[in-house]
């Protein structure tokens, strides 16, 4: 599955889809704990049957493309819930379709708390990440960095080169020393 890339996206490194993204102890963060993508596929097919790719775009779209599921991930869970009773697969026109069954509402229901924190909390970092003043934060940066590279790569001698690497360096600093 093609992953998001490109300056839009703000897939390149720094932001919530990047390596950079880091949490407590400069770990990268994680959208989903082990064992969370069986409530949150439960919960997508209580809205409708869907088959793996429509699970999978359907996150990513909840998500706002901050995350994008792999079929190494999606699959299996699935082949799980069917396997525990808790989805049914059906077959049309050559793909599976996976519907929940009344086991996997029932389970849905026993753990909804579970599943409400499960939401709640990527939501909230979906929100952080894309949602208010660092949506303009990133899409200005996705600007710089669109216009930097495209500078360096267009430049027909190594003094502009310099001269972008000076620029970069005293903003870099200027920008370090607003929460110093």
């Amino acid at each position: 599955m093609a992953r998001h890339f490109g300056w839009n996206a703000f897939g390149f490194g720094f932001g919530p889809r990047g390596a950079f993204w880091a949490g407590p102890r400069g770990r990268r963060r994680r959208w989903f704990e082990s064992g969370d993508m069986k409530y949150v596929i439960l919960k997508l097919l209580k809205d409708k049957p869907r088959h793996g790719y429509e699970v999978m775009k359907e996150l990513e779209d909840q998500l706002h493309g901050c995350y994008s599921p792999s079929p190494g991930t999606v699959y299996p869970t699935l082949q799980w819930l069917e396997d525990e009773g808790l989805v049914v697969a059906k077959d049309a026109q050559g793909k599976k379709i996976y519907e929940i069954t009344d086991a996997g509402r029932q389970f849905l229901e026993e753990h909804r708390d579970m599943v409400d924190e499960i939401f709640d909390r990527v939501r909230d970092a979906v929100d952080r990440a894309v949602g208010g003043a660092m949506a303009d934060v990133n899409r200005s940066l996705g600007r710089l960095v669109k216009a930097v590279y495209r500078t360096g790569w267009k430049a027909r001698d190594e003094s502009t080169r310099e001269r972008l690497v000076a620029i970069l360096d005293k903003v870099a600093a200027d920008v370090e020393g607003l929460v110093s």
